[in-house]
């Protein structure tokens, strides 16, 4: 059996590794578990349900809804009689529902629940295309997706067959709108063949096993989960659907993975947890957490330290850090981190303790792994993405943007031509937006998005993420944002990480009634301007951070400042904070 469409993963899991708990989600407490055979079973049943429905080849059918064993069913059921996939996350506003499905002329909607059938339910009457929204949950008075498979019996398995054999590796399997930091979203058509040939670059360098076991956390409709969700099911690996990102390290401690995706959000919220409790400590626990922590920020893969350091890691790593591991388990072997920049201290600390976090890089466009670190020491570099993954080349153009090539690229953007031409040159290179260089002359680092460098009023480029990176290795910053364009200066916007600057205020017997009034104290400030100072004197009189305020309330997916990958959204940060801007730069009025 071969892999070649994306639908063929099942069947190729079932001749080769067939699992009796290839797909497990939790129910109502309980961890429910799908054979191999009972998912090729759905399937099977979902694609001549969609046929009696009158979905043939090129329809468009949508899915909004978190993880969970369903999304699967359909997808690989639509997949198999050349219908596409459009995958949307189920926390983005109406406005971009409207323009997605009725820019995809999507037939079909499944979403999860109650609450994502009330808000798209409205859309059904707008959009001409739309026959029909099923949920996945019980919902009154909504179309249950099982309803769809209640004559399907009627229609002979010979017909899907042909279906399926008429799909080849290169037609076209999804339309991926990424919800981007500005515009409107655009649609990324990927083929079976670009993301298969991803999967088989990560198979190269991602060493899971048959049986391992997987959690899944991040949303499945990014493409990064797919592929590895894909990846997965292919090699014969059980996974395991988080029930919701809160819940993640309940369900990792329940599950005992192998390996897990993450992005860096859910990493620093780990770590956050992890020193609150240090700090709660007291007496020779309290110094033995603070001596293995110390350790593992001098930890480097570029060099392995003296005999006697190495001795004391190990020590700190039995003592200490195995507490960390079994928080996460007890039995990872990997973290593969993507989406956004991992802050390279925390990628430091973790595989100092003994975790091995691997960042990755890559785009929607490239299906999407372009750049990963490896497991093995001597090929991983903090602070870089790693190295370019088999099949995929990589080079940096004259003006410093990353640019990449091969199977993995996409086919293009759909119905837009024009940004099609402008993202993959004649020679094929797909020009990614990012700007990067090359560290030891093989690991490729990226520096900037290059829109989102902006020129002070002196004239002067500044590149805000490698300033927003270094300021984030500090306890007491959760999020920043930098700013300054057309200013003589550049100033940041901090939310604060506010468990340790509690626990800070606590100790130096501060007294305060809420956040706002925290930020407002002198002490507070006279901190803060302290951590830039220090940070400060890593960059040149240009790039330094002269004013700063402190925000109260954390950004995120649902208050509209973050993307669903957790990326900042600049222009609608600025727009939100217009007036605080104003103020820090009321001077150069």
């Amino acid at each position: 059996m071969k892999f070649e469409r994306l639908f063929d993963v099942f069947y190729y899991q079932q001749e080769n590794n067939p699992l009796p708990d290839a797909i497990a989600e939790k129910i109502k407490g309980e961890w429910v578990k799908y054979s191999t055979a009972e998912i090729l079973e759905q399937i099977n049943a979902v694609s001549r349900g969609l046929y009696k429905l009158g979905i043939r080849p090129g329809d468009k059918i949508a899915i909004v809804s978190t993880n969970r064993s369903e999304w699967n069913f359909i997808d690989l059921g639509l997949l198999q009689i050349g219908a596409i996939n459009v995958p949307v996350y189920p926390n983005i506003s109406i406005e971009d529902y409207r323009f997605i499905f009725s820019d995809a002329e999507v037939k079909l909607v499944f979403v999860s629940d109650k609450a994502l059938y009330n808000k798209v339910k409205p859309l059904q009457t707008e959009i001409n295309s739309l026959q029909n929204i099923y949920t996945f949950n019980e919902v009154e008075n909504a179309p249950h997706w099982k309803e769809i498979l209640k004559e399907e019996a009627t229609v002979p398995h010979d017909i899907i067959e042909a279906l399926m054999r008429e799909v080849k590796p290169e037609a076209l399997a999804t339309i991926i709108y990424t919800s981007g930091t500005t515009g409107t979203p655009k649609g990324v058509m990927l083929s079976h063949q670009n993301i298969i040939s991803n999967i088989k670059s990560a198979l190269q360098v991602i060493p899971i096993e048959t049986y391992n076991r997987t959690v899944s956390a991040l949303p499945i409709c990014h493409i990064f989960e797919r592929m590895v969700t894909y990846l997965f099911m292919y090699k014969g690996a059980r996974i395991y659907y988080a029930e919701r990102v809160e819940s993640i390290g309940e369900n990792l401690r329940e599950v005992k993975p192998h390996f897990f995706t993450t992005v860096p959000r859910i990493l620093e919220k780990a770590y956050e947890k992890i020193m609150a409790k240090g700090h709660t400590l007291t007496g020779v626990k309290k110094q033995l957490f603070f001596w293995a922590h110390g350790l593992a920020e001098q930890y480097d893969t570029a060099n392995p330290g003296s005999a006697f350091y190495r001795m004391q890691l190990a020590l700190a790593r039995k003592l200490v850090f195995k507490k960390w591991k079994e928080a996460l388990g007890g039995e990872v072997n990997g973290i593969f981190c993507g989406a956004a920049a991992l802050q390279p201290r925390l990628a430091r600390i973790f595989n100092g303790a003994g975790i091995t976090v691997c960042e990755g890089y890559g785009q929607t466009e490239s299906s999407p792994v372009i750049a990963v670190n490896r497991m093995e020491p001597e090929d991983s570099r903090f602070g870089t993405v790693g190295l370019p993954v088999p099949g995929v080349e990589v080079k940096i153009s004259a003006d410093g943007e990353i640019l990449a090539k091969g199977p993995n690229v996409m086919m293009g953007y759909y119905k837009r031509p024009d940004l099609t031409a402008q993202a993959i040159d004649e020679d094929g290179w797909l020009h990614t937006g990012d700007v990067g260089t090359w560290v030891e002359g093989r690991f490729l680092k990226i520096t900037d998005r290059k829109k989102e460098l902006f020129k002070t009023s002196g004239g002067k480029y500044i590149a805000p993420q490698v300033i927003e990176n270094q300021f984030k290795e500090s306890n007491y910053i959760e999020q920043i944002m930098i700013i300054g364009e057309n200013k003589k200066t550049i100033s940041a916007l901090i939310v604060p990480s506010f468990v340790n600057l509690e626990a800070w205020a606590n100790e130096k017997g501060i007294n305060y009634t809420n956040n706002e009034e925290l930020l407002k104290l002198p002490e507070v400030q006279k901190h803060y301007a302290s951590i830039r100072d220090g940070f400060n004197k890593k960059f040149s009189d240009v790039e330094k951070v002269k004013k700063f305020v402190l925000l109260p309330d954390e950004w995120s997916v649902d208050t509209g400042e973050m993307t669903p990958t957790l990326k900042l959204k600049r222009k609608v940060i600025m727009e939100k904070y217009k007036n605080v801007i104003q103020e820090i730069y009321h001077d150069e009025l």
